[in-house]
């Protein structure tokens, strides 16, 4: 029985002094009408996952595309090359050019909705404003898992794999069938804690120049737990007055703001790397950092309406977002392929 669930017991025979002697019909109160049932106007909260597009994105062209068109070219910045001078010899001139990126608004999503007037009527609780703050929570995680999934092997190749570091060149981010295997603290053959992880994504962004303020990491439910239990539970090493066991708290590590995701890409079924025939295995999940200057966002149109049905007697709640993203800056992103190794 689930808990909350039938009715209250009634006294039987089995009582002393006996309450329904032998052969005594137990009478059931509640079928009788005699005990009602209510319909609490309080509904059950819902949690709803965390979204971080909002945190780890820009929206630096938005305003362009909400007033024109489709598409945004973001011009770059070409780069000059540095020749040494002698005495009595010619210079090399050059004439740099910059490429672009596009910016493109060509992603939608939508929700329709209806409820019947006589179903209003007879109802003691605003559906039409409930099924708006659900629809509107909802929304918000469909776009973050689309980004999340799409932003896989969008940074630079310097900053994943196996070889990762513009300089170095040895970070060991790690790839698809080989994750690196994390742990809390105390780390086996093969294993490295997950605190090593977030050096190594950090290094790899330094060796690309990306500025240290507003640099931001995303990582599963489980790492984050990894990170309480390492050795940064103690005070004197997180820094902080309080240790993240205590208070729960990740805040900064390494110059990164710790965002905590479930929608992050994970290999249940195998997650498909755009243009890469690669998948991510069961246990794999990957984990991103990087600069907000590396991904850009845009919504050019988010619209929310009621209108009368033409076909019943019935209020129509639908609402529509038009939007766009891409990484305009590959180098301002890393990533990393890794999986549980243990507690």
């Amino acid at each position: 029985m689930a808990i909350g669930a039938g009715a209250m017991p009634l006294a039987t025979g089995g009582t002393t002094p006996a309450v329904y002697p032998a052969g005594s019909v137990v009478p059931d109160y509640k079928a009788q009408g005699f005990i009602p049932e209510i319909w609490s106007g309080k509904l059950i909260e819902k949690f709803y996952d965390a979204t971080v597009l909002a945190a780890i994105s820009n929206t630096d062209y938005e305003g362009e595309l909400q007033s024109f068109g489709d598409t945004v070219h973001i011009r770059t910045k070409p780069t000059v090359v540095i020749s040494k001078y002698k005495i009595g010899g010619n210079l090399s001139v050059q004439r740099p050019v910059g490429g672009y990126v596009d910016l493109q608004v060509n992603q939608a999503n939508y929700f329709s909705l209806i409820i019947d007037d006589i179903t209003e009527k007879q109802q003691d609780i605003n559906q039409l404003s409930m099924w708006a703050d659900d629809a509107s929570e909802q929304m918000k995680i469909a776009v973050d898992r689309e980004v999340l999934q799409n932003l896989m092997g969008t940074p630079d190749s310097l900053n994943l794999g196996a070889t990762a570091g513009k300089i170095s060149g040895n970070l060991n981010l790690g790839v698809t069938g080989a994750p690196v295997q994390l742990v809390s603290r105390n780390p086996g053959v093969g294993q490295v804690e997950v605190l090593d992880i977030i050096l190594r994504m950090g290094q790899a962004l330094d060796e690309q120049n990306i500025p240290e303020t507003g640099r931001w990491i995303i990582l599963p439910t489980w790492a984050a737990a990894q990170i309480k239990r390492s050795e940064l539970r103690q005070v004197y090493l997180s820094g902080d007055g309080i240790t993240p066991l205590r208070n729960g708290k990740l805040g900064m590590i390494d110059r990164f703001t710790i965002y905590v995701s479930n929608l992050l890409p994970s290999g249940t079924a195998g997650t498909q790397i755009p243009g890469q025939a690669l998948s991510l295995a069961a246990g794999e999940f990957a984990v991103f950092a990087g600069h907000s200057h590396g991904l850009t966002f845009a919504s050019q149109l988010t619209n929310m309406e009621t209108l009368r049905s033409e076909f019943t007697f019935g209020n129509i709640l639908r609402g529509l977002q038009i939007y766009g993203y891409n990484t305009v800056d590959g180098k301002a992103l890393s990533q990393a392929v890794i999986a549980q190794g243990g507690a």
